[in-house]
């Protein structure tokens, strides 16, 4: 049965992010004792860089949101390093001594941060993305939709069954993908938008984007 809507669900708000990050921790806490070394499903990164990268993806959300005047013509100025060639460049690392259960510990306080500038920044604020200016709502969107694809990466490479809400997957869609399919299952749709996937009638993906301008309201379905 579709999992398709006739309406917008709402907003994406810090508390998407929370919970988005609060699901895809407590899956992969249940591959502690598995091989993080493992490839990262079709990704050319291994299971322990991707959690990194994840994490510098919501850290650098975060950041982007936090200066008094957030910069428009590009990032803040963070020195990303690769650890090896082809590996992800982050600001973010984790102490390998500390072992998965700390590689989490990093997820988890990364997402942390995403939440609370999402729910203290202004709503009228901007900051710089390559794909397009976004206030807080966009910077909130871009986090779940890192969380929950990166999870299903992970999850293909440590063995693990994931499936994150629909409703949850909805607003990301409404938020950040405006020309994705609305008549077809949410999570599916999902990972067709990001490349991960294919739907009925449309081929896989080979190229994606997505939009983190806001959109007026008006130009929203009600």
């Amino acid at each position: 049965m579709s999992e398709a809507h006739d309406s917008l669900s709402g907003p994406v708000t810090a508390a998407d992010v929370e919970l988005a990050v609060r699901l895809a921790v407590a899956a992969l806490r249940g591959a502690v004792g598995a091989d993080w070394s493992a490839r990262a499903g079709s990704l050319d990164w291994d299971c322990w860089e991707t959690v990194e990268h994840l994490s510098d993806d919501l850290f650098a959300y975060a950041a982007q949101l936090g200066p008094e005047k957030p910069p428009m013509d590009g990032e803040v100025p963070f020195r990303w390093v690769r650890e090896r060639p082809g590996g992800p460049a982050n600001v973010i690392f984790a102490d390998r001594s500390a072992g998965p259960a700390g590689l989490l510990q990093v997820l988890e306080a990364s997402g942390a941060l995403l939440v609370a500038m999402v729910r203290t920044t202004p709503p009228e604020v901007r900051a710089h993305h390559g794909f397009g200016a976004a206030d807080p709502e966009g910077f909130a969107a871009m986090g779940v939709v890192e969380t929950l694809v990166h999870t299903h990466d992970l999850a293909g490479g440590l063995g693990l069954a994931w499936a994150p809400p629909a409703d949850l997957c909805d607003r990301v869609l409404a938020r950040l993908f405006p020309d994705a399919p609305t008549d077809t299952d949410r999570w599916p749709t999902l990972l067709w938008a990001t490349g991960r996937g294919e739907l009925p009638g449309r081929p896989r993906l080979t190229t994606w984007r997505w939009y983190g301008t806001p959109r007026p309201a008006t130009s929203r379905p009600v």
